[in-house]
């Protein structure tokens, strides 16, 4: 990030280490640790120096979403309202999933915090999605198919695309023996990431992710018509995502070094 300069990037995605203090496992046996033996004090001077970083990088229009879960988000939702300013927080978006594992002793923990702030609000890329289906309950259909309700001031039309969406999503959890799956642990859905570049990118703007993993945000990126930049400190990592992006055939360059891989 220290070699790339001011206001370059458009949308930056993150899914950081969650501290979770246990070893992951790639599917060719070579593993990583995310454990800190400074607990939360070594944890959150980690992401905020790359978070500082990542600000600096930001054009004004840009968005920053940073993918935990539960047990920091409560630390990263303070560092981000003190780097970025409480008055550019945007959202605190529940990424709702089911997975296998019963939970005895509490409610299942089945979702993750993706917080999200603009570089500068009011000035940042937002493009507004719709999706899913309207609750129909008493709803009627005019002649032409739409559905309305009747009010007071006469009737009120549905949008034909759906509702429009909310913080809370639902998107499944990749399935063990899903198509999309590398290999690599902690991988993410694209349907996940095709929210998030839709939303805050337009067709021709960089995407950064500096936690590509195996690169989803990278690939969605690519075949969304967008610019990309990601970075892992595994190498293994970085073969997964550069290999996914040069099977997506879109008319962009790419340039594949040791440690990144850009397009």
């Amino acid at each position: 990030m220290r070699t790339l300069p001011d206001a370059c990037i458009d949308l930056i995605y993150i899914d950081p280490p969650f501290m979770t203090n246990a070893t992951r496992s790639t599917a060719s046996g070579q593993s990583y640790d995310d454990k800190w033996s400074g607990g939360i004090d070594a944890y959150c001077p980690f992401l905020r120096e790359r978070l500082v970083e990542m600000r600096r990088l930001m054009r004004d229009s840009a968005t920053v979403y940073v993918h935990i879960d539960h047990r920091v988000a409560h630390h990263v939702r303070l560092m981000l309202d003190d780097i970025f300013g409480v008055e550019n927080f945007l959202n605190e978006i529940i990424w709702s999933y089911r997975t296998g594992g019963v939970a005895t002793k509490w409610f299942g923990r089945k979702h993750d915090t993706i917080l999200s702030y603009a570089k500068v609000m009011g000035r940042h890329t937002f493009n507004s999605l719709r999706d899913g289906t309207y609750r129909t309950d008493g709803l009627k259909r005019a002649d032409d198919g739409r559905l309305f309700k009747s009010t007071k001031n006469g009737p009120v039309y549905f949008h034909a695309d759906g509702p429009l969406v909310t913080d809370v999503w639902e998107v499944p959890f990749l399935s063990t023996v899903s198509l999309e799956r590398t290999g690599y642990p902690t991988q993410k859905p694209e349907a996940l990431l095709e929210r998030i570049v839709e939303a805050s990118s337009q067709p021709g703007d960089l995407v950064a992710d500096f936690f590509c993993g195996s690169g989803t945000t990278l690939s969605v990126a690519k075949r969304m018509g967008r610019k990309w930049l990601g970075c892992d400190v595994s190498q293994e990592a970085v073969e997964i995502a550069s290999n996914r992006l040069h099977r997506i055939e879109m008319p962009v360059k790419s340039k594949v070094e040791t440690g990144s891989t850009t397009g």
